[in-house]
């Protein structure tokens, strides 16, 4: 059996990092971590050959070569994986469908031959076993419904018990049919699931309240693997929130994290997704950045406590929340941020507010998106109720869509949130930004950025295309200097974060702010 694995393109968005990858090798941020995982549970004897059309073209003869083309996808992907579709439908490939987009939606992807729903460590064995005896069904789902059972090849749709997998069955991701040198990062997944309730967030929806987790001994052989691959840098740990289960992340996995990395010498760094109760944890954040975290991306949505109550984001209420982001900051981590507009709480007053909490916090990384509510998520279900819902997410959390019709007047909402991302990525306010982190971070003492002769590609197209040919020279220069001589641990990090405000701009030049 020949296995094509196809993983759709993103467009240009805010963490496609497009523009910023113009300044490196690598071709996309990260590889596809599902389908590689996947690709680990089909039998070993079958052929596989992966196609991320991020970094290749899919060409005729690749679907040609296959008998059945996997394609996994999330929202954001719909129109890519809308021209794959068609692609193997004109090549006569048989499809086989997973992943987010497919899990909440499939009923809108006509052309696909079978689905295979929900967590792979619980549909795909079902799948395969049908297919191994000839008499392969269309959906197979996860569902709690005992009545709804996978019961033999006749129906065409395919129920299991459980809804939820146990990762401790899940396989390290085949990376052997990746390209590390393309990618500017690896990946990795320790848990799934998320101990919170926010409305707008369909994460507990996909995965369940309760966290589950993999063993120590799992993550220290999947970052093994990683290091024998021969890959140095950074990884990103994809989980929703890592610190969901605080306990066990403190007493087993932080702690085998940081021998291994002490064994061997350090080879990478790490960043991930937290909630903003990490500040309040002393003990927790001192072993992410011994273990070689280096910045966690924190949902902190908006400055309004009454928003917060609305979509329920409790563990943000009643808390100073610039000062939980600058402790985190003092400890070593580099904090990026996700704020929200649109909520039916706020009023017009919440464009001002926002950036100034955006700009005393130094959050450097600050992705500011319309409310919009994915599809089966708790604010999806009461916008229907409300008669409210226009149509479905387009996964793009900057694009200025919105799905449902906000209380506030459109037209104010709209200008109102130009009017923060036109000025909080504007080359004064960022810079600004910019170096207001670098005096408030705190960086590891046993830690530094090592200098690597491909540092330099970087750094030269910084100073011609920033420093020469760009309108935020001015200030480029003047964080250049100053980082230099004042932070000068820190000066590739400026660096970075001036080519980062390159890219944010770029992308929002396109929806025509600037």
């Amino acid at each position: 059996m020949k296995i094509l694995l196809v993983y759709p393109e993103y467009p240009d968005t805010f963490w496609s990092f497009k523009w910023a990858l113009k300044f490196v090798s690598p071709k996309a941020s990260f590889p596809p971590l599902g389908l590689l995982t996947v690709a680990a549970m089909l039998p070993h004897e079958w052929e596989k050959k992966l196609v991320d059309m991020n970094i290749e073209t899919l060409r005729d003869k690749d679907l040609e070569w296959a008998d059945y083309v996997f394609i996994s996808a999330m929202s954001v992907q719909r129109e890519s994986v809308k021209k794959v579709i068609e692609s193997c439908k004109k090549v006569g490939v048989k499809i086989v469908a997973g992943g987010p987009l497919f899990t909440t939606g499939y009923e809108d992807f006509e052309g696909v031959d079978h689905f295979v729903l929900n967590e792979a460590e619980i549909t795909l064995k079902y799948f395969l076993e049908d297919l191994k005896n000839g008499c392969a069904k269309h959906v197979y789902s996860a569902d709690q419904n005992p009545d709804m059972l996978n019961n033999g090849c006749p129906n065409q749709e395919a129920y299991v018990h459980e809804k939820f997998a146990d990762l401790k069955e899940t396989p390290i991701p085949l990376w052997e049919l990746v390209n590390m040198k393309k990618y500017a990062s690896m990946c990795i997944q320790y848990s799934r699931g998320c101990p919170f309730n926010c409305e707008f967030c369909d994460v507990t929806l996909l995965f369940g309240h309760k966290m589950r987790t993999k063993t120590r001994e799992q993550v220290v052989n999947e970052l093994e693997k990683l290091y024998s691959m021969g890959w140095r840098g950074g990884v990103f740990f994809v989980d929703d929130n890592l610190i969901g289960n605080k306990r066990k992340l403190k007493r087993e996995i932080l702690p085998a994290v940081i021998d291994w990395m002490k064994k061997r010498k350090y080879p990478f760094t790490f960043q991930t997704q937290v909630s903003v109760n990490l500040a309040d944890d002393d003990e927790l954040m001192e072993l992410m950045v011994e273990a070689g975290f280096e910045s966690v991306f924190v949902g902190i949505e908006t400055p309004d406590e009454e928003s917060l109550a609305e979509c329920g984001k409790l563990q943000n209420k009643n808390r100073d929340l610039i000062a939980c982001v600058k402790k985190a900051q003092r400890f070593g981590l580099q904090v990026q941020g996700g704020f929200i507009v649109g909520f039916d709480n706020d009023t017009p007053s919440i464009f001002e507010r926002q950036i100034k909490f955006i700009q005393e916090s130094g959050i450097v990384t600050a992705m500011v998106g319309l409310l919009n509510a994915p599809r089966g998520t708790k604010l999806y279900q009461r916008l229907v109720k409300e008669n409210r819902l226009l149509k479905d997410i387009t996964g793009d959390n900057t694009d200025f869509s919105i799905n449902f019709i906000p209380k506030m007047d459109y037209q104010t909402l709209i200008e109102g949130y130009k009017k923060i991302v036109n000025t909080i990525y504007s080359p004064k306010q960022y810079y600004e930004r910019v170096k207001r982190f670098l005096k408030e971070y705190k960086l590891m003492q046993k830690r530094t950025f090592h200098f690597h002769i491909s540092d330099l590609e970087p750094l030269f197209k910084s100073i011609l295309f920033l420093g020469i040919m760009g309108k935020e020279r001015f200030h480029y220069w003047k964080l250049f200097f100053w980082s230099l001589f004042r932070r000068p641990r820190l000066f590739p990090l400026a660096i970075t974060f001036a080519i980062y405000g390159f890219h944010f701009r770029k992308v929002f030049e396109n929806y025509q702010v600037f």
